[in-house]
């Protein structure tokens, strides 16, 4: 079989599902046949990473690569999700994406081979930020549907219509327990660099864009946090702090990938 034909199986498992979310109009939880088929998404998708991740004679981690290494990761967190909680409508806004990296990791390759995979602590440096960079790329997306449904509530119009939603507070609940996890990796991502960057170069920590993003979005997701737990903030108010977060970190990694990729082509 042509590996084309993996990538294009891959992303149609991705959008198969999600579609089957946006057509129907039901209140069923997480089916079967949709499980078993995102299940068979994320083997694919994550063969995928591996071969093109361990070909180069080291860790090829290019633009497109890490987009989907983090997307693939979100997919996986919300089918993880998904088994304790009622997030079938999630589906429509996770999978997309998903479907979108796949298919531009392999229209569009990068290459990016990181030089220190061989150290272990910079290992555990990158798996831990990975993790955080997922589990807050799922707590914006479900932040979006959170606003969906808070205006589908009070019967106001968005430009986005999805058949059912879980309820509010539940879909809260667990936005807050995702990005109070997502904040402990961030912490230790911003550790395990300091100290990554300190071994390596004898510096404690390099001040540039991506050093400078990550440390404004954890202090957004901080004050969030705090926010909760001291003035109970929720809401509007917590969807636009998580969205704002987000924004910040995604380009202090991404935004930076992209910079020097794909516009400086280094």
């Amino acid at each position: 079989m042509p590996d084309f034909l993996i990538y294009l199986i891959t992303a149609l498992l991705y959008a198969g599902v999600a579609f089957n979310q946006w057509r129907q109009n039901r209140e069923e939880r997480f089916l079967l046949s949709e499980r078993v088929a995102l299940a068979t998404g994320l083997v694919f998708h994550g063969w995928l990473l591996a071969t093109d991740l361990f070909n180069s004679g080291g860790v090829n981690f290019g633009l497109s690569n890490a987009l989907s290494v983090i997307l693939w990761l979100t997919v996986l967190i919300y089918w993880l999700a998904s088994l304790r909680h009622d997030l079938h409508a999630l589906q429509a806004f996770v999978l997309p994406p998903a479907a979108l990296a796949v298919l531009l990791q392999k229209a569009m390759p990068s290459e990016h081979v990181l030089v220190y995979t061989g150290d272990a602590l910079f290992g555990v440096h990158l798996v831990i930020a990975l993790t955080a960079y997922s589990l807050f790329t799922f707590a914006a997306l479900h932040a979006g549907l959170m606003a969906i449904a808070e205006r589908s509530l009070h019967n106001k119009k968005s430009l986005i219509r999805l058949p059912d939603f879980p309820a509010i507070m539940p879909m809260e609940r667990l936005l807050f327990q995702i990005i109070g996890i997502g904040f402990v990796l961030l912490t230790l991502t911003l550790i395990s660099g300091i100290f990554f960057t300190e071994q390596l170069f004898h510096q404690a920590l390099k001040f540039n864009h991506k050093t400078v993003f990550s440390i404004v979005s954890w202090l957004i997701f901080g004050a969030l946090l705090l926010g909760r737990r001291i003035q109970g903030w929720r809401g509007r108010v917590a969807v636009r702090w998580t969205l704002a977060g987000f924004v910040v970190l995604l380009l202090a990694y991404v935004g930076s990938k992209f910079v020097l990729e794909v516009l400086l082509g280094r």
